[in-house]
């Protein structure tokens, strides 16, 4: 069936069923499940619907399958991905149960599946009859009503015994939108509200982090006064504090390793205009194609170049650096409210993997830091495995490293933890930051 000739509102919902099923059964990232709504008037809609479906897919999936006559998988993906996607518009949409359950009637005959209508239509009315008792019945465990996967919930659980159930909480939140503003350029956070406040668009200071702004609404950076112009920048709390820890002074030379998309390296260059040398380095072609983009959309300048850092050979030819950014590849688990596909994508297994490249990548840069350098490892995880762990085994593995301190001249965030080695920002709480960890590391001998 044509999606031009469905009703209005069904055809979003069948793009919104196709970028599901490319998460859930292809292993797609939503990103690129996304992609094809890209050119849809209504990609805002579809981002949202695939979004939202993909947060609570695990509590909703449970739910679902209680009113299947057989085994869930047994479902043909395009029907099991529709089913819960129309039961994530009954239980969390505003639109009225009846029309929710139509529109996914007819966006069945949109997916080709004309003769699981029946069945589509009747499976759907339960979930509305029955969703109170059926979820509390799911709710009875904390993995399905937090809607995370039970290796997760053991993970954090564990490292995390008294914060976990508010990070998990946190981590179904709808993300705020978080600006940077270019404090080089002669403007300010006082003057940048101004502009917002005459275009209507409320906003505050986040008073730990300098240049930093929560907008009260999330809103197209294409309608952001000063966005085009790089004036303005759209970046996590959490993540702008790692340009502040690298305590960056004129004359220096500069690493941002694993680069990509360049909101770092961008950040590295407004904060402090009068350095030797700026390395962006990735070893994604295509990713690096953005560091590229975004500093020319902020009219910065820096050497932008392809490597693989789990190779030797990656900075043979390089001079020693003063400053190390190394925003380490992660398992992305302290942004799943952002990315809330990570919850089908990623696998405990990963964890480990992980680690590996992130202690080769490690090595890899720290030895090409010069004397009274300073090396800032970050992630964008919750799990000790990635970050204290990792730092503590590096420590125990090469005396002439050393922890560093946290710069004077910047302000611990809200609720961060402070680790025996490292600093650990959670979801939920009060910072309101993503989920990061960062440890400043420096040669023994330079001390």
């Amino acid at each position: 069936m044509n999606e031009a000739t469905l009703a209005p509102g069904a055809d979003t919902l069948v793009a919104a069923v196709k970028a599901v099923t490319a998460v859930a059964h292809e292993g797609l990232s939503s990103d690129d499940a996304l992609a094809h709504a890209e050119a849809r008037k209504d990609r805002a809609a579809v981002r949202a619907i695939t979004l939202g479906t993909l947060r609570w897919y695990l509590r909703l999936a449970p739910s679902v399958a209680r009113l299947v006559n057989r085994p869930a998988t047994d479902l043909a993906p395009p029907l099991r991905a529709l089913l819960i996607t129309a039961a994530h518009q009954i239980e969390y949409s505003r639109g009225a149960y009846e029309v929710s359950v139509h529109l996914a009637v007819d966006a069945a005959r949109g997916l080709g599946l004309e003769r699981a209508t029946g069945f589509v239509n009747a499976v759907l009315r339960r979930f509305v009859r029955e969703r109170i008792d059926l979820f509390a019945a799911v709710d009875a465990d904390l993995v399905a009503r937090s809607a995370h996967p039970d290796w997760f919930v053991r993970a954090v659980a564990q490292a995390w015994p008294l914060q976990h159930e508010e990070l998990l909480a946190a981590n179904n939140l709808h993300p705020p939108m978080i600006l940077r503003v270019d404090l080089s350029r002669g403007g300010s956070v006082a003057s940048y509200l101004r502009e917002l406040a005459a275009e209507g668009r409320a906003a505050q200071a986040i008073e730990w982090m300098p240049g930093a702004i929560e907008l009260e609404h999330s809103a197209s950076v294409n309608v952001l006064p000063g966005f085009r112009e790089g004036r303005v920048s759209v970046q996590d709390t959490g993540a702008q504090l790692a340009t502040h820890l690298l305590d960056l002074k004129p004359g220096q030379r500069v690493l941002d390793a694993c680069a990509a998309p360049g909101g770092k390296t961008g950040h590295i260059l407004e904060y402090e205009s009068e350095l030797k040398d700026v390395l962006a380095m990735d070893a994604d072609e295509r990713r690096l194609m953005m560091v590229s983009s975004t500093l020319t959309r902020l009219n910065r300048e820096a050497r932008v170049r392809r490597g693989d850092l789990t190779r030797s050979e990656a900075l043979a030819d390089e001079p020693l650096f003063d400053r190390i950014l190394l925003d380490a590849p992660c398992s992305s688990t302290g942004v799943i409210r952002r990315h809330p596909d990570i919850k089908l994508l990623r696998r405990e297994e990963d964890i480990a993997a992980m680690a590996g490249i992130q202690r080769y990548i490690l090595e890899r840069c720290f030895s090409h830091l010069a004397p009274r350098g300073r090396l800032v490892y970050a992630t964008c995880s919750v799990l000790p495995e990635e970050n204290e762990t990792q730092i503590q085994s590096f420590l125990a593995n090469n005396p002439e490293a050393c922890l560093l301190p946290w710069p004077d001249h910047l302000v611990m965030p809200p609720g961060a933890l402070q680790l025996k080695a490292g600093v650990q920002l959670l979801p939920g709480t009060i910072a309101g930051t993503d989920g990061f960890y960062y440890a400043c590391l420096g040669l023994e001998s330079s001390l």
